[in-house]
């Protein structure tokens, strides 16, 4: 090959590793699938291979898993939790075992699944959990104790008060944990994870343990790290001892001198893994004794003595029979494709998302093709391509009307998602009463998502308006309401209807509409009449608002739905004017503020508030046009941007000592 090409080439792929690294490690929000970032790493390494001379000392080949957080402390692994390299045949698994019947003569495998979780270390004392890290990048992770004590399946204490123990493990979601966690992030309209290694990965970094604490987390322990006060020669003896000590421990692994009965295991285990509720992305075999593990040794970024198997994403060809249309509850079409079954990564496959219109487009999709159908991460099918379409088919097009009311549905040129913007639609009555209710909006205390459900579940309450007819009686007969809870929930909803119009506004859930720009709307339209009645062309005026956002406010308005929920909130005496504003001065008129990162001592709506009340302005995003950047711990890219623009940066001291001189 051409020298000048490979340099090129490199670099391309050294770039695209990183930055994909970079959206898998450290953003829990991977663009591709791990099957082509391994075609990239293997093409990376295959040209490095070639032209050693070309090799760079940071290349990604160089490197253990991602870069670590400043979210967390740093802490230094003592033995480093090395990566494991990976085979994708059954041919390199054969090298494998060459190689450690060349440096270690003839050895005993252990086979175990793949986790395909996040990897972390577990240290105890004298038999007490004292600490748990990440993996980062083998040699330095981040302290996230408080996050792992919220794991059920940590114990916190052993069976025996062994007086030092560092143990590796692998933290991961189930499939029906993903599930409900991707339900849930919907009905709050939070951006759903795309995988459960993701979500796995991002719930145990949440700053706050609480959050953790509700991700149904669980854990594997497969390595003994360190240890002082444990005697063992091989891995299956430690994984014994560890099970005694009370960890949960691989449920299924296979031992054998055998190579051919090694390679029938993974492929067993691959055939099942559909029905494994843990996530898995291969299989790993190790060699099972310790001493030859010393003889084997480590690279400088494997350890010779263990190679992971990755199952390839498994493809089927098949027909679609029929595409069904469901509306989601945040209003969204998604069609969803009816195939001839095949079966998968070990289940039956038969249905499987088409995204939107857009895709369908993209990939010529019409009932009766002949379709590529994958799973998605192991997870998820998808449709990979179109092979052939019957004569004189057309693409298949979404309605114009919401299957569930019948209403016209909408798409807002930009976006992928053609939607329902209908607030009495019965499929987003859920995601409508949880968005109604919340701290931001009508802020009724006591009524969140589980009783919430209850009530749409028992007939109770079918649109945010029922909320005020219910009585302390009904309210009193749900699961886990006492008497007094009823009356608390009540007095809320009694107080919340002489909230300001704003809260109001921002409650009935009109897209791209938040609680700041319906702040802005009620300043220029003080009461729900004049709102109601403006066009978008004054709208539009309103500083900040464009076309797009004018003409989801007039056409949400113009819902017959919208209406009548509006004139039933108006008779049961929900307040439809806007609170005077009485601003404690004008110390910071005409500037303008970006908030970052965690502030001392307010929450960043009371430091908005604050700056709003003495004239200031706040915006998202850093510009030109910023005045001041707030920033407070942990700031962020925000702080980056600021700097490089020339923008001053303000604490939380100095803002107070601007409003208060």
């Amino acid at each position: 090959m051409d020298r000048e090409r490979v340099e090129k080439e490199l670099e391309q792929l050294r770039e695209q590793i990183r930055y994909h690294s970079r959206k898998y490690y450290t953003e829990d929000d991977p663009e591709i699938s791990d099957f082509e970032y391994d075609r990239l790493y293997r093409r990376l390494e295959g040209l490095e291979a070639q032209f050693p001379e070309l090799v760079e000392a940071d290349s990604p080949t160089r490197q253990i898993g991602g870069p670590v957080y400043n979210t967390f402390a740093p802490v230094t692994h003592q033995v480093p939790l090395e990566s494991l390299h990976d085979s994708f045949s059954e041919e390199e698994l054969w090298d494998f075992h060459r190689r450690v019947l060349e440096l270690a003569g003839e050895a005993e495998y252990v086979v175990e699944p793949k986790f395909d979780g996040l990897s972390v270390a577990l240290e105890y004392v004298d038999g007490v959990f004292t600490r748990g890290s990440t993996r980062g990048d083998g040699l330095v992770g981040e302290d996230v104790t408080e996050n792992i004590r919220t794991i059920r399946t940590v114990p916190k204490t052993l069976t025996e008060p062994v007086p030092f123990l560092e143990v590796r493990g692998e933290v991961y979601l189930s499939d029906s944990g993903f599930q409900r966690l991707c339900e849930r992030q919907e009905l709050l309209e939070e951006k759903p994870f795309k995988n459960p290694r993701n979500a796995a990965a991002g719930s145990l970094r949440q700053k706050d343990p609480a959050v953790t604490a509700t991700r149904e987390l669980d854990i594997f322990v497969f390595n003994v790290q360190q240890v002082q006060g444990g005697a063992f020669v091989s891995h299956t003896q430690s994984l014994e001892w560890l099970k005694e000590l009370g960890f949960t421990v691989p449920p299924i692994y296979f031992q054998s001198r055998n190579m051919e009965e090694i390679l029938a295991f993974i492929r067993e285990i691959g055939e099942k893994r559909g029905e494994l509720d843990f996530p898995i992305d291969g299989a790993v075999v190790k060699v099972n004794s310790f001493t030859q593990r010393e003889e084997l040794g480590s690279t400088a970024k494997f350890p010779r003595w263990a190679e992971a198997f990755k199952y390839p994403p498994e493809e089927k060809e098949t027909i679609l029979l029929d595409i069904q249309v469901n509306v989601g509850r945040t209003g969204v079409l998604t069609p969803t494709g009816i195939f001839q079954p095949v079966t998968l990564a070990g289940t039956t496959v038969s249905r499987a998302t088409l995204h939107n219109q857009d895709f369908i487009m993209e990939k010529g999709i019409c009932v009766g093709s002949r379709v590529v159908l994958r799973k998605a991460g192991e997870i998820i099918p998808e449709v990979v391509a179109v092979l052939e379409n019957p004569a004189g088919a057309e693409s298949f097009r979404l309605p114009e009307h919401c299957p569930s009311c019948g209403e016209k549905v909408s798409r807002q040129e930009g976006e992928a998602a053609t939607r329902c913007t209908n607030p009495q639609c019965p499929a987003q009555l859920l995601r409508h009463l949880i968005h109604f209710a919340s701290r931001d909006a009508m802020d009724i205390d006591g009524l969140g998502p589980a009783l919430l459900e209850q009530l749409t579940r028992e007939g109770l309450v079918a649109s945010p308006a029922d909320l005020y007819g219910l009585t302390v009686e009904q309210l009193e007969g749900l699961e886990r309401m006492g008497r007094k809870s009823a009356e608390n929930l009540a007095a809320a909803l009694e107080r919340s209807k002489g909230n300001d119009l704003y809260r109001l506004v921002f409650a009935l859930g009109i897209h791209h509409i938040g609680g700041k720009t319906a702040q802005q709307l009620c300043a220029a339209f003080p009461s729900m009449e004049k709102l109601r009645a403006a066009t978008e062309e004054e709208i539009a005026a309103i500083d900040g608002f464009g076309g797009v956002m004018a003409r989801e406010i007039v056409e949400f308005f113009s819902h017959r739905g919208a209406q009548e929920l509006v004139e039933r909130l108006a008779a049961l005496g929900l307040n439809m004017r806007a609170q005077e504003r009485q601003e404690k001065g004008t110390a910071l008129a005409g500037k303008t503020f970006v908030l970052t990162g965690t502030l001392p001592t307010m929450s960043r709506k009371e430091a908005t508030e604050l700056i709003q009340s003495h004239g200031g302005k706040v915006s998202s995003s850093v510009s030109k046009k910023t005045s001041y950047l707030l920033a407070g711990e942990d700031p962020g890219s925000k702080l980056d941007k600021a700097s490089s623009l020339g923008v001053p940066v303000l604490s939380e001291a100095e803002l107070l000592e601007m409003v208060l001189s």
